[in-house]
């Protein structure tokens, strides 16, 4: 009787189940490492590059000496030698509104931070590449500036119109616009200006005087981060 009546105590005492209840966190999604973002720009350049008309030359990742740069070289993304002209690319992986003029000092992004303006910056480029070979062929010179489709411009609207020597794109339209440059050119100067021998010419040049020091292209970068960091 005694047992029968404790187990009746222990069966009223027993707290009811609780449900158990999942709480569902999103998971945050693993950020893509910028070194990552650079190499995935990088191939997508080169695919366009790729689909270029053979008389064409391509480099890429060049760095070259440059006594003006504060650094003592330029670091050139992208160049294509073509029998008509030099295409000297910068490449840019900013995300957002991109706003600023040709002669501007700065252009900003999404009105959140600057950047020193990418033509000139492209322009202490050309004339690092235009010491090297001046001795070869007087080229002419157009300015690229790409940037990945995460932007949108507000720029100057001249600088997307095939005549002018200076083009800021998208990296998806780079070999549409430097082939319809190429065309616009060829209308007004039928024979190329540069010779087959002098595009080999410029080639070779520029991939002798590429530095390829693992030592001294890390110290490069290195200085112009700190260049940044006083700005």
């Amino acid at each position: 009787m005694f047992k029968a009546l404790l187990s009746l105590f222990k069966k009223s005492d027993a707290k009811p189940p609780q449900a158990v209840q999942k709480i569902h966190t999103s998971k945050p999604k693993p950020k893509v490492a910028s070194t990552r973002i650079g190499e995935l720009g990088e191939h997508k350049i080169n695919i366009q590059l790729d689909q270029l008309p053979k008389e064409c030359k391509s480099l890429s990742d060049l760095l070259l000496p440059n006594p003006k740069s504060r650094t003592g070289y330029a670091q050139i993304d992208h160049v294509v030698i073509s029998p008509y002209c030099l295409f000297v690319i910068e490449t840019k992986n900013y995300n957002g509104e991109i706003k600023g003029g040709r002669t501007d000092q700065q252009w900003s992004v999404s009105n959140r931070y600057k950047m020193y303006n990418p033509l000139k910056q492209n322009y202490g480029h050309i004339k690092a590449i235009e010491s090297l070979i001046k001795g070869v062929a007087a080229v002419k010179f157009v300015s690229m500036i790409s940037f990945t489709m995460r932007c949108r411009f507000s720029i100057d609207p001249e600088l997307r119109k095939i005549h002018s020597d200076e083009l800021v794109v998208y990296d998806v339209e780079l070999s549409e616009y430097i082939s319809r440059k190429l065309i616009s050119l060829r209308t007004g100067t039928p024979q190329p200006p540069i010779s087959a021998a002098q595009v080999q010419t410029i080639y070779d040049h520029l991939i002798k005087a590429n530095i390829t020091d693992p030592q001294i292209r890390k110290l490069h970068v290195q200085k112009i981060k700190g260049t940044k960091a006083q700005r």
